[in-house]
């Protein structure tokens, strides 16, 4: 039984959970979190299914994708013609990797925020990453919690 009676919001059990608008009402904590609503990222990584995944936890945060790549000189170029706000790179690829892209478009623009990604074990790879201007990193295999966390930390820094 449903209760539309003035004031009362129904709520539709027809449609998830998911799907269903969000109250935009600020709840304790909020005033460290960064705006996603149009915060845009570009994903870098030679595995298709790592952007896959990427994407799907962004976009669940309401971040926009700009837009992918799969190496570190594809990333380069699409940092130029893109300008994200943010880009979350593999640090091991094929052609370039993504201390060197990362070192190339720091360069480039020194004010280009990064998130670099590591598999497991990689803590001497962390280290060059940070040092070629990356604000943060984010272990494989990915929790979406850290995944959200790193790149909140990065966009309000």
């Amino acid at each position: 039984m449903r209760d539309d009676s003035p004031g009362r919001v129904a709520v539709r059990r027809d449609v998830p959970a998911a799907h269903r608008p969000r109250c935009s009402r600020p709840r304790a904590g909020d005033e460290n979190k960064v705006e996603t609503m149009g915060k845009r990222i570009l994903l870098v990584d030679d595995a298709l299914f790592m952007r896959t995944t990427l994407r799907k936890i962004l976009e669940g945060a309401q971040y926009e994708i700009a837009g992918e790549a799969e190496n570190g000189q594809d990333a380069v170029e699409k940092y130029r013609s893109l300008k994200p706000d943010l880009v979350l790179m593999d640090i091991t690829m094929p052609v370039m990797d993504g201390l060197d892209a990362a070192r190339t478009i720091r360069s480039e623009d020194p004010n280009a925020t990064i998130v670099m990604c590591t598999a497991l074990g990689q803590q001497n790879l962390v280290v060059e990453a940070l040092k070629a201007g990356a604000r943060d990193y984010i272990v494989k295999p990915f929790e979406p919690s850290r995944v959200l966390e790193g790149v909140g930390k990065a966009l309000a820094a």
